[in-house]
């Protein structure tokens, strides 16, 4: 069987690290830097920038 090039990778708040973490899964050929997207925060009620953690 061949192995996927899918990996699973933890978004965390940059605005307040600890407060709001997402799991989500990312193609380790195509995307071969750190992730960054906005997402929502549900301590600080708003949207923030969520980067990968290793």
């Amino acid at each position: 069987m061949a192995k996927g090039n899918r990996v699973q990778v933890i978004l965390e708040c940059t605005e307040k690290p600890g407060s709001s973490r997402y799991v989500t899964t990312k193609n380790r050929r195509t995307q071969t830097d750190r992730m960054e997207m906005k997402k929502y925060n549900p301590v600080l009620r708003k949207h923030t920038v969520h980067k990968e953690i290793k």
